[in-house]
């Protein structure tokens, strides 16, 4: 889909579509909370499940012990899809795994097979199942908007859902695609890009006027018309007739040079040549396509990617790899279906969707995006002609995306292997979590923890820690107290490691460290030692990494283990420069944090801290008294004069200042 215009209907994938409250219910087994997996309780829980159900289209939800979400699946009858799960020796061992953890599954009924297969999309998105398929490049995809509700419409990046009225024109690859792409479309068109603040108060034209980028609209130096004209060319161009657009402004070039208006021949040569930019730029010749996205695969070693095209107007808008995670034991073809599901519910299908090879239930794949598109969708295999050129395209890109992947995750992978030798681990860590804590003279003390994975930074796992307890100024204590409220949150929910069928989604709590690395010398590895050691937890790696004499500008950094041991790394060390990230990054986060706690304090009041005070009554406080301090001296009579503050709250406040008196 090219664009959507104004006044569209509302997305149909909205809640309400699949309010779950309609149609849901949960049949627990027996098993206890912090069960082992047990094959037969898991088959057992099912077979409960199993008696309830009906042979309808729905979709259910596996869980653990613990109440989360293992695996989502979709299907035409529930009875039969579930029941299949209860024969055991038809199952993969994968299957088998997930069986064997499951102790509850809810079940959610649909309207349809079509329906069942979105809202599987929406939940695996949601939950981030360890048994899915999971397409782990999620971002929302950036638009371009030519947003309307004004009488001079603004063109302008978008992400998110598309709510503001106007005309959206994408997907596009990369934030970098869409802002080059605008940049040129405001050369091309001379649009504005301001904001309705900005532009009503506006008396002279801004520099992008002056460098011929915008009309000014906002100081009349184009009227209505003139501005309504241009707005048709970008939705033209933006629609598939860049041709024809380039045509015309051409024609109108020629015309005042032959007129010997050089100045607007000048401008719309310019023009012309931002259009021309806006094609050459383009990697892909995808004329004669119109609206279509192309999908291809490619696997080695284990691993799938899948490149896709996003074609719009014939205009080739960029292009993705994308790396679905989770696909041991799972055919390419229902990879690449389940890869599809996921993707389109973020982004609105166009009418063509090109892919490689045939996949199962294609004809579902069409209804489903069809009732999202509310239009008709199809799904093809192209054979001949350009689409199929485009498509080879798509292959190679493919296969080399993958290409590179494999030699990076090789390289990464060795990096690894020899990290773990080079700091005595018994295995290379699945999860290493890196800790420091940043304060000003013990002031606004602030721990930080980030997580690191064979495939980089899990952002989503970091966690701040503010400081209650330790003394001021003391480095040691803050690290003793962060690694106690940890290592607490682990005991208590039991113990759980990163293994196969774990689930990466869970919280921070749930999970424990194969490595924990601490930015610190010697000190602040005796204080984590010790403190660990006082709670029994002894099999938990631990390295101190301290910046060497020269405070690391030379890469002497000195690693410290908890026998007193000290080792370094050469300064190439690939190793070495792999630590220092970890390090670097962990510092950047508690930075953050420590700064963000420090504003947040200069803008506080000493009122923050009476009980029941809310923003508006603070806000009459001190507009009566002009300060906090006032406020503060004020006797019960005057507090009970300030408008808006009641004779209960005045006495509140008169408390909380006299309370010794």
């Amino acid at each position: 889909m090219s664009r959507t215009p104004a006044g569209s209907p509302p997305d149909p994938r909205g809640k309400e579509r699949f309010n779950e409250e309609r149609a849901a219910y949960t049949v627990k087994g027996s098993a206890e909370k912090g069960a082992q997996p047990d094959l037969e309780a898991g088959v057992n829980a099912i077979r409960n499940v199993v008696a309830t159900l009906k042979p309808k289209p729905g979709v259910y939800r596996m869980l653990d012990a613990r109440g989360d979400v293992l695996y989502v699946g979709k299907a035409r009858s529930l009875k039969a899809r579930v029941a299949n799960y209860t024969q055991i020796k038809g199952l993969t061992n994968r299957l088998q795994r997930m069986v064997s953890q499951t102790r509850a599954m809810e079940i959610v009924t649909t309207n349809s097979e079509a329906e069942a297969l979105l809202l599987e999309a929406q939940f695996i998105k949601r939950f981030r199942p360890p048994y899915n398929v999971l397409l782990r490049d999620d971002k929302s995809f950036p638009f371009i908007l030519l947003r309307e509700g004004h009488d001079y419409p603004r063109i302008m990046k978008h992400r998110g859902a598309r709510k503001a009225k106007g005309a959206y024109y994408g997907p596009f690859a990369s934030a970098g695609s869409v802002n080059t792409t605008i940049n040129a479309l405001q050369k091309l068109f001379l649009l504005r890009s301001c904001t309705d603040t900005f532009f009503e108060r506006r008396d002279r034209p801004c520099l992008l006027y002056q460098i011929k980028r915008c009309s000014a609209p906002c100081v009349g130096r184009i009227d209505k018309q003139g501005y309504d004209a241009l707005i048709r060319e970008a939705k033209d161009f933006l629609g598939g007739k860049s041709g024809a657009v380039q045509a015309r402004i051409e024609a109108q070039m020629l015309e005042a040079a032959e007129t010997l208006d050089f100045e607007t021949a000048a401008l719309l040569r310019d023009r012309l040549r931002a259009a021309t930019f806006i094609q050459g730029s383009q990697a892909v010749n995808a004329s004669g396509v119109g609206d279509a996205d192309v999908f291809a695969l490619a696997a080695k070693g284990g691993q799938i990617a899948i490149q896709g095209f996003f074609v719009r107007g014939g205009q080739n808008w960029g292009h993705r790899a994308f790396f679905p995670t989770r696909t041991q034991d799972v055919e390419k073809e229902e990879v690449f279906a389940r890869v599809l599901a996921q993707f389109y519910e973020e982004v609105p299908p166009p009418p063509v969707i090109l892919v490689d090879r045939e996949l199962p239930e294609a004809a579902l794949l069409e209804e489903a995006f069809g009732a999202l598109a509310e239009r008709k969708v199809s799904l093809s295999v192209p054979q001949r002609g350009e689409r199929r050129r485009l498509m080879q395209q798509a292959a190679r890109n493919a296969v080399e995306a993958l290409d590179r992947r494999l030699a990076e995750s090789g390289t990464q992978a060795k990096i690894m292997r020899e990290m773990a030798e080079f700091l005595e681990l018994p295995e290379v860590p699945a999860r290493i979590e890196v800790y420091d804590n940043s304060h000003i003279q013990g002031a606004k003390a602030v721990g930080a923890m980030v997580v690191a994975g064979p495939e980089g930074f899990v952002k989503n796992q970091y966690r701040k820690f503010n400081i209650k307890t330790a003394q001021t100024n003391d480095d040691f204590g803050m690290m003793r107290e962060v690694m106690e409220r940890r290592f607490r949150a682990l005991a208590e929910s039991g113990r759980e490691d990163l293994g196969e069928g774990a689930q990466a989604g869970k919280g921070h709590e749930a999970i424990w460290p194969d490595l924990v690395l601490i930015d610190g010398g010697k000190g602040q590895m005796s204080a984590v030692r010790d403190t660990l050691a006082e709670m029994g937890i002894e099999d938990v790696p631990l390295i101190a990494i301290a910046k060497g004499p020269h405070h690391g500008r030379e890469g002497r950094e000195v690693f410290h283990f908890p026998d007193g041991r000290e080792k370094t790394l050469p300064v190439n060390s690939p190793v070495l420069f792999y630590l220092q990230r970890l390090r670097d990054e962990v510092h950047r986060y508690v930075i953050g944090a420590h700064r963000a706690k420090r504003s947040k304090s200069i803008t506080a009041s000493p009122l923050d801290e009476i009980p029941g005070i809310g923003p508006a009554r603070k806000r009459a406080l001190l507009l009566h008294f002009g300060t906090a301090s006032k406020v503060r001296a004020a006797a019960l009579d005057d507090l009970k004069r300030v408008p808006g503050v009641s004779e209960s709250v005045a006495q509140t406040v008169y408390d909380f200042y006299h309370a010794g008196g």
